[in-house]
C-alpha cells in the first residue's frame, strides 16, 4: 500500500467549502490551557470565612442566581439574537497554553466575522495580565480583566465565551455559562465525570445556546472530504475501525510554569473546583492530565479526539461496551495516568480500537476497513493524508497482491493534504461564529456529540482503572458492569 500512482475506480467528486487554514504544524497537538477559572455565585450565596463566595455554591446556584440577578421564568436566555452586522463580544475564560492559542485565532478572524475580545479570565496573574496585554495588542484597546468566573458572566454584553480550563473543569464552566446564558465554544473533552458531563448538556439545551465543543477535525476540509467518501458506499460494509496514535515523550511533564506560579498570585480552592480540598501543588495545577482524580491523560486529551472522529465518520451512536488496559511502562516519573494506553470499543455493527504509547514514536495511522476497501489516515491525530486502498483478494492465495490506491483530494488539488497539522486551523471557529449568527445551522460539534465522546472516554478510564469491561445503557445514559438491559 505504498505506491499512490496505483490507479482505481473514480471517486466521486465532492465540493468541499474552502476555509482559512494555516501553515500545518509538524508535531502533535499542544496540551489545552492551563488556568481554570471557577469564580463562585452572586451577592445572594453564602460566603466563607475570607469573604469569598463558596465554589460550590455557585456551581450549584448559578441556573438561578447570576450576580445577585434571579433569571425570569420565562427568559430562555440572555443571549441576545446577532444581526448579521452586530459585533461578536467575547469573553475567554481560561488563558493558559490552549486558551492563549484560541485567543491568537480569534483575533485572526476578527474582520471576517466582526467579533471581539471585550473580557478574558484566569485565576493565574501572569496568564491573566498576559492575556488582557493580547487582547490589546489584537483590538487596540484593553479588555475588562477578572480573576473569578461569576465577574465576566455577569457581563450583559458579552454575547459568548471561550473555555479553555483544565478538563475536570469543562462541564462544570460550560454548565455555569450556559445557566448565565451566554453562548460558549468549549474545548474537549467535554467533561470526565459522566453526571457533570449530562448536566452541561441539558444546561446548554435548556437555554437553547450555541455552542460548540473543541472537536474541531470535524471542521477540517480533509476530514470533511474523507467522511464524503466512506458515505459514497465505497468501503461497503464496515467491520472495524482502527486507530494508533504514538509519540516518544514524557507529554505534560516538566511544565515551566510549575516553577514561576505563587501561590498568592492565583486561587487554588477555585482551581480545585468540585475536587476535595489538598495542599497546593503547582505540578498538580499545570500538569493536571497525568493525575487521576482531575484527568484520564490519554483518553481525554487524544482519544476525545479519535473516538469523535469514528462518530463523526460512521454516524453518531454511542458505544455498547469497552474495555481497556493501560500502565506506566516508559515514563516513571510519578505520574498516575498511563503512558500506554489501548481500548476496544463495541458498536452496534463495528468496532473501533484506539492506541497511544508515549514510549515509542512508530509510525501512527487510521483505518476504516470495509468489504469493498479501506480508508487509510496516514499520520497522527487531525493528519489530513487519506486514501482509498481497494480490496483485492487475499495474501493467503497471493502474498504479492497489489491493490489500487488514490488519495483524497479536495477539489482543484491532484496531491494529498501534509502528513500533519497543528491545532491552529481556523475553520472550527469560524463554523461556531457563522451559527452565533444563523441561529437555524447547528455547529459542527454540538452538545450533543460532545457528550457521546466523553461517555466514550469515561468508559475507557474506568475500565482500566477498574479491570473489567463496562457496559453503556443508552435509554438509562449509565454506565454498567453489566450488559443486562442494555440499549443499541
Amino acid at each position: 500500500m505504498s505506491d499512490p500512482d496505483i490507479t482505481g475506480p473514480a471517486l466521486p467528486d465532492f465540493v468541499i467549502e474552502k476555509v482559512p487554514m494555516v501553515t500545518p504544524g509538524a508535531g502533535p497537538s499542544t496540551a489545552a490551557g492551563h488556568g481554570c477559572i471557577v469564580g463562585s455565585g452572586g451577592a445572594t450565596m453564602p460566603h466563607s470565612s475570607d469573604g469569598k463566595v463558596d465554589r460550590r455554591s455557585f456551581l450549584g446556584a448559578a441556573g438561578a442566581v447570576v450576580a445577585g440577578s434571579a433569571l425570569p421564568a420565562s427568559a430562555k436566555s440572555y443571549a441576545r439574537i446577532l444581526g448579521a452586522n452586530d459585533r461578536i463580544a467575547l469573553g475567554h475564560i481560561g488563558v493558559g497554553n490552549r486558551g492563549t492559542e484560541l485567543h491568537a485565532m480569534v483575533s485572526r478572524l476578527k474582520d471576517k466575522h466582526n467579533v471581539e475580545t471585550v473580557a478574558v479570565c484566569d485565576l493565574w496573574k501572569d496568564n491573566r495580565e498576559r492575556a488582557a496585554a493580547a487582547t490589546e495588542r489584537f483590538y487596540g484597546r484593553a479588555p475588562r480583566a477578572f480573576q473569578h468566573l461569576e465577574d465576566l458572566l455577569a457581563l450583559k454584553d458579552v454575547d459568548a465565551v471561550v473555555i479553555a480550563t483544565p478538563e475536570h473543569s469543562h462541564s462544570p464552566v460550560l454548565k455555569a455559562a450556559a445557566d448565565a446564558g451566554k453562548h460558549a465554544y468549549c474545548e474537549k473533552p467535554m467533561g470526565n465525570v459522566l453526571a457533570e458531563v449530562k448536566a452541561a448538556r441539558d444546561a446548554v439545551k435548556a437555554q437553547n445556546l450555541v455552542v460548540q465543543i473543541g472537536t474541531q477535525h470535524r471542521s477540517e476540509p480533509y476530514q470533511r472530504a474523507a467522511r464524503e467518501v466512506l458515505r459514497s458506499g465505497v468501503l461497503g460494509d464496515v467491520s472495524k475501525y482502527e486507530i494508533v496514535w504514538n509519540y516518544n515523550g514524557p507529554r505534560w511533564r516538566g511544565r515551566p510554569q510549575v516553577k514561576q506560579i505563587r501561590e498568592q498570585d492565583t486561587d487554588w480552592k477555585e482551581w480545585l473546583l468540585t475536587k476535595p480540598y489538598r495542599p497546593f501543588d503547582p505540578q498538580l495545577y499545570f500538569e493536571f492530565r497525568l493525575y487521576k482524580e482531575f484527568s484520564s491523560g490519554i483518553p481525554d486529551q487524544w482519544m476525545s479526539h479519535g473516538i469523535d472522529l469514528v462518530h463523526f465518520f460512521m454516524n453518531e451512536v454511542p458505544p455498547r461496551s469497552v474495555v481497556a488496559q493501560g500502565g506506566v511502562y516508559a515514563w516513571h516519573d510519578g505520574r498516575e495516568n498511563a503512558d500506554t494506553f489501548q481500548a476496544l470499543v463495541e458498536y452496534p455493527s463495528f468496532l473501533a480500537s484506539f492506541s497511544t504509547s508515549f514510549g515509542n514514536d512508530c509510525d501512527s495511522f487510521s483505518r476504516i476497513m470495509g468489504k469493498k476497501a479501506t480508508l487509510v489516515n496516514i499520520g497522527g491525530e487531525g493528519s489530513p493524508r487519506w486514501k482509498v486502498v481497494d480490496e483485492r483478494g487475499n495474501h493467503e492465495d497471493n502474498p504479492t497482491i497489489e491493490r489500487a490506491e488514490r488519495w483524497v483530494t479536495l477539489p482543484g488539488e491532484d496531491t494529498p493534504g501534509p502528513i500533519n497539522i497543528g491545532d491552529e486551523d481556523l475553520s472550527h471557529m469560524s463554523n461556531w461564529f457563522e451559527c452565533l449568527r444563523d441561529r437555524n445551522v447547528r455547529t459542527n460539534a454540538t452538545v450533543d456529540n460532545g457528550f457521546l465522546h466523553s461517555v466514550a472516554c469515561i468508559m475507557a478510564a474506568q475500565s482500566a482503572w477498574q479491570g473489567k469491561k463496562l457496559y453503556y445503557d443508552a435509554a438509562a445514559e449509565r454506565i454498567t458492569d453489566s450488559g443486562v438491559g442494555r440499549q443499541g
